[in-house]
């Protein structure tokens, strides 16, 4: 028996509730690794599946949590043996199929990656989806020609997990990192990852009619969208480039193409669930490395599984700060 948190859902009323409980290992899904999970984490995706489902839920009952490290219990896959330390991101776990909100997950061994040296099971769900997803924006940027001395790059949605993590990563490299938040008592917060200065929400927060304003940013890693990101790429130096990471702020798009034609800004869609191995690779490998653990430790917000249905609702208000790392044993 393992304990794990499961979303059900009433057919009649259609609304969910979610509570933890007892389950045998026999109820998870088919996979060629098992995997004794150690830490997940809540992210805004997780907050959907642990309540109204988000469209992403296609199955009840059903275990969330779209990230988690552990140590793997048992596998019929040579690639990874008993005792070998492994985390998952993505690939619709905790969506499509369940996920880390148990004591055991079973999953495909193509979906895991080797933890790198260098980090713990905690540590790396510190990270989690946000922090892989925020470094896949930072080396988008980079590949696209951003380097410190281009000029000041920006973070939106900087006090979320996503931005937390990429403005320290950033201001760990040298940049000099703008962050935007509609939460003033985050200066500080901010300010200690690593931003040099701290942009307030309503700043930028607003459609403008003129398509090009002063260029302003080298480059952005953007967790919102909508009129912000429309905003911020008609103030992004000529070449530079936006990594769009979110959608807090909506999905609507409310731009022109000026930017891009007149300007050749580059807007740079970054998606972390289907990202193939060898990125996967990369990207943790520059976590282990570029991420200073200190600054990661002071994100962190302990959990356990039985207070994540809180945590949820909480997050899809906005209301989490930083990386909600989940002990399952807790």
């Amino acid at each position: 028996m393992m304990r794990a948190l499961i979303v059900e859902k009433d057919e009649e009323s259609g609304k969910t509730s979610a509570a933890v409980q007892e389950i045998g290992d026999e109820r998870l899904p088919e996979g060629e690794v098992m995997v004794a999970v150690e830490y997940s984490t809540l992210n805004y995706k997780d907050g959907l599946c642990i309540g109204p489902g988000g469209g992403l839920v296609r199955t009840y009952p059903h275990v969330p949590g779209i990230d988690f490290a552990g140590t793997v219990e048992a596998s019929d896959d040579p690639r990874y043996a008993p005792g070998d330390k492994v985390v998952l991101t993505g690939w619709r776990v905790g969506e499509a199929h369940w996920g880390g909100y148990a004591e055991k997950a079973r999953v495909r061994a193509d979906w895991l990656v080797p933890l790198p040296e260098g980090l713990s099971t905690r540590s790396a769900m510190a990270v989690g989806t946000a922090g892989f997803t925020a470094m896949l924006a930072v080396m988008a940027l980079e590949d696209h020609g951003l380097t410190p001395e281009k000029g000041e790059v920006l973070v939106t949605g900087a006090a979320g997990g996503v931005g937390s993590v990429a403005t320290a990563i950033l201001g760990n490299l040298g940049y000099q990192v703008a962050g935007v938040t509609g939460r003033p008592e985050q200066e500080a917060y901010l300010k200690e990852l690593g931003a040099a200065r701290i942009v307030a929400r309503e700043e930028i927060n607003e459609t403008v009619k003129r398509p090009l304003e002063a260029e302003t940013w080298a480059g952005c890693v953007d967790a919102v969208g909508g009129a912000m990101l429309a905003r911020v790429l008609g103030q992004v130096y000529y070449g530079g480039s936006v990594a769009a990471v979110g959608l807090a702020g909506g999905a609507g798009l409310p731009a022109t193409v000026i930017p891009f034609l007149l300007r050749g800004v580059n807007l740079l869609g970054i998606d972390s669930v289907m990202q193939p191995y060898d990125n996967r690779v990369r990207a943790w490998a520059r976590i282990a490395s570029d991420l200073p653990m200190d600054k990661l430790e002071a994100m962190i917000h302990p959990a356990g599984l039985a207070d994540l249905p809180e945590l949820g609702a909480a997050i899809l208000k906005g209301g989490v700060r930083g990386r909600v790392v989940v002990d399952v044993s807790a």
